[in-house]
C-alpha cells in the first residue's frame, strides 16, 4: 500500500513538473515574433536585437529544463528514496 502511495505521489509530481515546459514555449514564441516587429521596424538593429532576443530565449528555457530534470528524478530516483526511508 505504501509502495503504490509513492509511486502514484511521484507519478503525478512528475506530471505536473512536465507542466512547467508550456510557460517556455510560449514566452519564447512571443519574444521571436516580438523580435521581427522590431527588425522590420528598423532592420539596422538586426545583430543588437537578435543577441537580446537569444540572451532572453536562453534565460526562458532554463525553467523548462528545471522542471524536465525534476520530472526525471522523480520518475527515476525518489520511488527508490522514499521506499528506503518506510
Amino acid at each position: 500500500m505504501e509502495r503504490a502511495l509513492v509511486l502514484m505521489g511521484c507519478a503525478i509530481g512528475a506530471g505536473l513538473s512536465m507542466i512547467a515546459g508550456i510557460g517556455p514555449g510560449i514566452g519564447e514564441g512571443y519574444a521571436v515574433g516580438k523580435a521581427c516587429e522590431a527588425i522590420a521596424r528598423q532592420p539596422e538593429q538586426k545583430s543588437s536585437v537578435t543577441t537580446t532576443m537569444l540572451m532572453g530565449c536562453a534565460v526562458a528555457e532554463t525553467t523548462g529544463l528545471y522542471g524536465f530534470i525534476m520530472g526525471l528524478l522523480l520518475i527515476l530516483l525518489a520511488p527508490g528514496m522514499f521506499l528506503k526511508k518506510l
